[in-house]
């Protein structure tokens, strides 16, 4: 019997499922159902998504105090839902209404809620709230679309990421159960040569069976290791899951021919949910059983298929604290075909948003974009940012400031931040300004780097 297999069935059968159970997930049996129900039609779908919707409606209408309101101010019944077009009657949820709002978007009966922040596609931080039976459904979710590819927890993978929730969680109890199911992290903060070289060996080390990371940092893996003519497409990688970002054409040709292994796409977010993901017959299939996906024009109308628009979703396991039409900022085109894997499974053909750059420090080091990011996502009074380096030497910051930000206090704390990442002799410029404006595409970016 082979070794690597029967210990992932270990891990996935008994230690993972024991894992979840002790944290009063239903992750296995919804997983279980997901993977039911991926086989049903477009039609079958359609009827589940309404009927998912309406409970929604239901249990927001009664317990939860922001739409409690607003059904009875707009004389809006669930019972009125009689196809999901209706839900247009709703208006959208911004991240400016969840940050006016978060007290009264919480579910009256929940408990436990975890609290998250977030950056947003235009760099908006956002407090916002998740409950047990979300976290179940978007681990399922992304469990689902895991197996999709012939791997499964436990079996060995190296995770390239950056953000400090996995980075500051490091505790013995999480290193154990990294341990246990084969898990091993590398922080994509920085890539200065003498990183991507530890990177490489550990890779080479750990012979993973799976990678996931940004695509932006595998591929910069990917393009270190072939500069150095070393191999890394004999280790037995099956698959290279990516997100959090555009994947680029070229992103993934040199992950796949460095690696040896086919590039799987993955859309989503801690706010909106597991969203969409790639499977091997190439279909980007929206994860419909728990999210309503909608795309919209500048006007916020519905626009035609094949047309570009901007997400909207709807997420039907978030009555803790609802995201029922949630305007990502995200753009991306529907597609209409069926996917050759027979799957009933809608699909997204093109996502346009979520770029983030590299910034070079002084001495030349490679970083994510998220080193700077984190820096003022997580100050008190910032509304917005857009962080642009015009050289290694000088970095520009535009921050839209809430009404009661302390100013005098934000600025010394954003220099004396990026310095620490970027070299303590670089020119920092920080404005404030009345608002961010998007690029000419439409799209917000909030770091562009001249310097990489």
């Amino acid at each position: 019997m082979d070794r690597t297999s029967a210990y992932t069935r270990l891990v996935s059968g008994l230690v993972f499922p024991l894992h979840e159970r002790l944290k009063h997930h239903e992750s296995v049996a919804v997983r279980r159902e997901l993977e039911r129900s991926q086989w049903m039609s477009a039609a079958e779908l359609q009827a589940l998504q309404l009927q998912r919707l309406r409970q929604l409606l239901t249990d927001v209408g009664q317990h939860v105090p922001f739409y409690r309101e607003l059904f009875a101010r707009e004389g809006i019944s669930p019972s009125d839902f009689t196809e999901l077009a209706s839900l247009q009657r709703l208006p959208f949820l911004t991240k400016a209404l969840i940050r006016a709002h978060t007290e009264a978007l919480k579910h009256e009966q929940a408990r436990d809620l975890a609290r998250f922040n977030t950056g947003g596609s235009s760099g908006e931080p956002l407090i916002f709230f998740i409950g047990k039976q979300r976290v179940s459904h978007d681990v399922a979710a992304k469990w689902r679309a895991t197996r999709w590819w012939g791997v499964d927890i436990g079996d060995p993978e190296m995770v390239v990421w950056g953000s400090p929730i996995e980075l500051g969680k490091q505790d013995r109890v999480k290193a154990v159960r990294d341990k246990l199911l084969r898990t091993e992290l590398l922080p994509a903060f920085e890539m200065s040569e003498a990183k991507l070289d530890g990177f490489i060996a550990a890779i080479r080390r750990k012979r993973p069976r799976m990678l996931f990371g940004y695509p932006s940092a595998l591929s910069h893996i990917a393009k270190h290791a072939k500069s150095r003519g070393q191999r890394m497409d004999d280790l037995g990688i099956k698959v290279a899951f990516v997100t959090s970002e555009r994947l680029y054409d070229e992103q993934r040709a040199v992950i796949s021919e460095v690696f040896g292994c086919p590039v799987a796409n993955g859309y989503g977010g801690r706010d909106a949910g597991f969203i969409a993901h790639e499977c091997p017959a190439g279909g980007m299939h929206i994860t419909a059983e728990d999210v309503i996906v909608e795309l919209v024009d500048p006007q916020g109308r519905p626009v035609p298929v094949g047309e570009a628009g901007e997400i909207v979703v709807t997420h039907l396991a978030t009555s803790d604290f609802p995201f029922i039409r949630y305007r990502t900022g995200d753009v991306a085109v529907m597609d209409d075909r069926t996917c050759a894997c027979g799957r009933g499974l809608p699909m997204l053909k093109e996502i346009q948003g979520r770029t983030t750059d590299f910034v070079v420090a002084a001495d030349g080091t490679v970083m994510h974009g998220l080193a700077l990011i984190y820096i003022l996502r997580d100050l008190p009074g910032v509304a917005a940012f857009k962080i642009v380096q015009h050289s290694r030497e000088r970095c520009e910051v535009l921050i839209q400031a809430e009404a009661d930000a302390d100013r005098q206090t934000m600025v010394p704390s954003v220099i004396r931040g990026f310095r620490q990442r970027l070299g303590a002799q670089v020119e920092v410029d920080v404005s404030f300004v009345d608002g961010i404006p998007p690029e000419r595409s439409g799209k917000f970016r909030y770091v562009i780097s001249h310097a990489a």
